[in-house]
């Protein structure tokens, strides 16, 4: 039987191999557990006596079955098989897990007593003995034979599988192997011309060096082959989205004299700043034009990016067209419906009649929303994923506002989209992103960027309290805090998580890897348990917020928080982004290593928005020296986002800065890397702009086409199709 890329694992792997594939690793096809790479290589190691074993490295040793023993585990489904060996010296044990003890006595029969052949794999320790878990073997019929064999081995490289308890890497090598011996013709994405001019190697050549590489000379040609693949594979689908879109046919938005907008701008009691105008006059003739817009706007937290949406939607507005913004929460969808209806003021509020339309509402308040969108009547909707309900109808959608992309996919965004005619769309960041990340998430758009701050802000100074080197700096923390209050302003506390007792860790993004196995010191839960008892802080008016707080509740505390009614607010990462209050002067961030540099840089800006100075404080006991620390220093050490993005790409090197879904791909960059394949990446778009130049649709281009189709997701399409 040939397999293809787009065979089905339940044909290449059976039903319930592929079963513990699609819910370990996300796995479907063929194509799916072949896009699985080794994300190591051991080496076997040369010959090693049983007694002279170094534990926890990765060895290979000839020696003879002296037992076997198959039994079915007592606290666990499944059987196992202990085998014994020996090399004449030492004895050391192996160990197999199977489905059941038939599978078990299978091995066992083949392990036979007196049978000798080569081990590989890791050693370790158990009762005393050490050993084996599931290695590598083959079996010889003479001792000759076998050290003929191990020599002719030990410098063939093994791979190592990202692997779970339920899917060992030693079991998916074994799988690989089987299907690569079955793999019918490989589409190559890459011309052939391209390939020889950059010396690579066919697609089917680089997933066989990569997965069973003879040695290590092998591997680093196949990766860059399929790193090619992943970059003109991404810029082509991204490109192939942008021209989609431009080809549609929108219905032009044009400002008319003493329209919505005019009037909006005459009342305002600032100037915008030269930046705000500049992106607002390249929206303006997007929206004037017929084709849809696809703009993103990256601006600094407080650089007035709703501002410039909000002339955007009045421009939309004035011809009977929605705008639809979605927020990544709850708290930031109700905090924009209150700034937009504040800045509109009560006439032109009463007329555009903004509307929230969330999950957590209650059913009536949700169906009278609901009706007002469907009507029209709201020219204005504001809401979280709710919004891509498919009970969620518009009147006329003509304009899509996405809030903090990062934490949306394209999949959503088009989602959105498709529930109107071509609608222009306007994607919103104040996460500063280097260029060759831009062009790698955000390749389907146009770009434009805020700088320039409003006049009026008094800054933000920021300093780290190292409790590692200064223990009695956490009091000062507090009095500093406790000031502040006393002069009537207001103090926002993070914590990474919500109850650190529970382990209900509320931070969106993963911790930096320097951090992962270390729960958080501090939970809202327990600072608040703290601070009540505080000689000052116990006094004053305190609140809690959290994501697992019901929908009214949270919206309740940041109502009083913004009245000024709360002193002190004590979060998790819900107030990251939208929250704007004006008197809100510090910001103590607890474990504050346990945030990426964005992430701490987002939250700093919730204060200093007025005319007070602001205040950060970053609490941290992570050890002067260590990347955690770094972190939290390079953020005390600047206010410019954009020098802080880079920074962040070269602490983490790469991180999670590409999200699962955001280039339009089923998965996150499997070798691609942004900053170290910078060129690459640009070179691929200089490339596939080529290619649908000449080959719009592909068809002197079949590999390529092929590899789009099972890398786009069937939505992305679905979405795109719809517009």
């Amino acid at each position: 039987m040939s397999f293809e890329l787009d065979t089905p694992l339940t044909t290449a792997a059976g039903a319930s191999t592929a079963k513990t594939l699609e819910k370990a690793f996300r796995m479907a096809s063929v194509a799916d557990l072949l896009g699985h790479y080794p994300r190591r290589y051991a080496d076997r190691g040369e010959l090693t006596p049983i007694l002279e074993l170094p534990i926890g490295e990765t060895v290979t040793i000839v020696g003879e079955v002296i037992s076997a023993t198959a039994r079915e585990m007592r606290n666990r489904r499944g059987a196992m098989l202990e085998v014994v060996i020996g090399d004449g010296v030492g004895q050391m044990s192996l160990t197999f897990f199977a489905k059941n003890l038939g599978q078990a006595e299978w091995r066992r029969k083949e392990l036979s007593v007196g049978r000798r052949g080569i081990f590989s794999g890791k050693v370790g320790m158990f009762k005393d003995r050490v050993q084996f878990a599931h290695p590598d073997y083959q079996l010889f019929d003479d001792t000759e034979s076998a050290y003929r064999q191990a020599d002719a081995l030990q410098d063939v490289p093994i791979p190592i599988y990202p692997a779970t308890s339920a899917m060992q890497s030693w079991q998916i090598a074994k799988l690989i192997g089987v299907v690569l011996d079955q793999l019918g013709d490989v589409p190559d994405p890459l011309s052939d011309d391209i390939r020889t001019r950059e010396g690579l190697l066919t697609a089917r050549q680089a997933l066989d060096a990569i997965h069973r590489p003879r040695r290590r000379a092998d591997i680093e040609p196949a990766v860059r082959t399929l790193r090619m693949h992943e970059a003109l594979v991404l810029q082509t689908a991204l490109l192939q989205q942008r021209i989609q879109v431009r080809s549609l046919t929108a219905t032009p938005r044009v400002a008319q004299p003493g329209g919505l907008l005019e009037r909006f701008d005459a009342h305002l009691s600032f100037t915008l700043t030269p930046d705000q105008q500049r992106v607002g006059a390249e929206i303006a003739a997007d929206l004037s034009a017929d084709r849809p817009m696809n703009r993103l706007i990256q601006g600094e937290v407080g650089s007035g990016k709703t501002l410039v949406a909000l002339r955007a939607m009045l421009q939309t507005a004035e011809s009977g067209g929605q705008a639809a913004l979605i927020a990544p929460t709850e708290v930031l969808a109700a905090q924009h419906l209150r700034s937009i209806t504040k800045m509109l003021g009560p006439d032109m509020a009463a007329e555009l009649i903004p509307t929230l339309l969330t999950g957590q509402m209650s059913a009536p308040a949700r169906r009278k929303a609901a009706l007002r969108v469907a009507s029209g009547q709201a020219l204005i909707v504001i809401g979280t994923h709710a919004l891509l309900s498919e009970k969620t109808t518009f009147a006329d959608l003509a304009l899509v506002v996405v809030d903090e992309q990062h934490r949306f996919g394209v999949e959503q965004r088009e989602m959105l989209r498709a529930k109107g005619t071509a609608p222009h769309a306007i994607v919103l960041t104040a996460t500063p992103i280097p260029r060759t990340v831009a062009m790698t998430v955000f390749g389907d758009l146009d770009t434009s960027v805020i700088r320039s701050m409003p006049a009026g802000r008094a800054g933000i100074t920021t300093h780290v309290a190292p409790l590692a080197e200064h223990p009695e700096w956490f009091q000062r923390v507090w009095a500093r805090a406790a000031e502040e209050i006393a002069d009537g302003r207001q103090v926002f506390a993070v914590c990474a998580a919500i109850d650190t007792t529970k382990e209900s860790v509320e931070v969106d993004d993963q911790p930096p890897p320097d951090v992962e196995g270390k729960g958080p010191r501090w939970g809202v839960v327990q600072l608040d348990e703290l601070l009540a008892t505080h000689p000052v802080l116990g006094g004053v008016r305190r609140a809690v917020l959290h994501g697992k707080m019901p929908a009214e509740e949270k919206d309740a505390v940041m109502r009083a928080v913004a009245r000024g009614e709360i002193d002190l607010l004590i979060a998790t990462t819900v107030i990251e982004v939208g929250v704007d209050v004006p008197n809100a002067s510090t910001m103590v961030i607890m474990d504050a290593d346990r945030f990426g540099v964005s992430q701490l840089h987002q939250l700093r800006g919730r204060v200093g928005r007025g005319e007070h100075p602001g205040l950060c404080l970053l609490v941290t006991e992570a050890e002067g020296g260590s990347l955690a620390r770094e972190r939290v220093e390079a953020v005390a050490a600047t206010l410019d986002g954009f020098e802080l993005a880079e920074v962040d790409l070269e602490l983490r090197g790469e991180g999670d800065v590409l999200g699962a879904a955001q280039a339009g791909v089923k998965s996150s960059l499997r070798l691609l890397r942004v900053v170290k394949d910078a060129g690459l990446i640009a070179y691929a778009r200089d490339v596939a702009a080529g290619i649908l130049e000449d080959d719009p649709m592909l068809v002197a281009h079949p590999g390529l086409r092929v590899a789009i189709a099972g890398r786009v997701s069937d939505a992305d399409r679905a979405a795109l199709s719809k517009n």
